[in-house]
């Protein structure tokens, strides 16, 4: 009995881990595929108006008690839903070859954020975004595109993989970016800006690896998020890797718990909608 369970549940790991591998293979890699993105004025003194999003989330941002940021989806009102969509448009159509580079981040960062809770708004009531032009895959709605900025069709993909990823190179970045999941790093209660948003995302980073959705312990076992093998290519290239930048922002006994590990046996994610009026929020 023991060795049929043994084998059972070394059948089910087995299949777990083919399934990541399968999704990792379907996130685009990290190219700029058009040069115009790198485009900068170092030095730039402009700065973005984010209040329109900062209202927003001071409206229908929330923590639950398990510390997961979740948004109010049915109680956002038809006139907030066009200030957000305003904002978007606003954020479009800004001349980004203006701004210097901390700038530049902290835009495609709350233009990406807004746009997806703008998505899921589209398409509510549903249990996960990946349902949103998802089909029968559940894909989700990140390859169409949604946005026109400087002219040109993007995707959220397209902001994430072939702008933000290939230009600033930081693996703190998928701390910043929100998925409308339960198993994302939390959307920010504040629009990021040039000037917060280094310090934002380290404080996301270190938020992230200490809680329970980043790495957690379960016996002698360390379950990691999948974001960790998704892009393991930006945590340094490997699981040691993955394992030397969570203890770079772990708190000092879970730092100590991961070097003592040395390994991940397994990853997970909950892509359940971060909606205020889900169950357990």
């Amino acid at each position: 009995m023991r060795l049929q369970l043994s084998m059972a549940l070394l059948s089910f790991a087995t299949l777990l881990s083919a399934c990541t591998t399968i999704e990792r293979a379907a996130i685009p890699k990290a190219e700029l595929r058009d040069p115009v993105w790198a485009d900068h004025t170092p030095g730039s003194a402009l700065t973005v108006d984010h209040s329109a999003w900062q209202q927003f989330l001071v409206s229908y941002h929330q923590v639950d008690g398990k510390g997961v940021a979740r948004v109010a989806y049915g109680a956002v009102t038809l006139d907030d839903r066009a200030a957000l969509t305003r904002y978007i448009a606003d954020l479009s159509g800004v001349d980004l070859q203006t701004l210097d580079r901390d700038e530049q981040l902290a835009l495609w960062i709350n233009l990406y954020n807004a746009k997806t809770v703008d998505l899921v708004l589209g398409g509510y009531p549903v249990d996960s975004i990946r349902s949103i032009d998802g089909g029968l895959l559940g894909t989700g709605p990140w390859n169409r595109p949604v946005l026109r900025v400087l002219g040109r069709d993007l995707s959220l993909n397209d902001i994430e993989h072939a702008i933000v990823r290939p230009i600033w190179q930081d693996a703190r970045i998928h701390y910043a970016f929100n998925c409308a999941a339960i198993g994302c790093p939390n959307l920010a209660a504040t629009p990021y800006t040039g000037a917060t948003v280094d310090n934002m995302l380290s404080q996301n980073a270190r938020a992230y690896v200490n809680d329970p959705r980043g790495f957690r312990f379960d016996g002698d076992r360390l379950i990691a998020s999948k974001i960790y093998a998704w892009f393991v290519e930006d945590f340094g290239g490997t699981e040691s890797g993955v394992l030397d930048h969570a203890v770079a922002f772990a708190r000092p006994d879970l730092a100590a718990q991961l070097r003592a590990t040395g390994r991940i046996n397994a990853y997970a994610y909950d892509w359940g909608l971060n909606d205020a009026s889900s169950p357990g929020s």
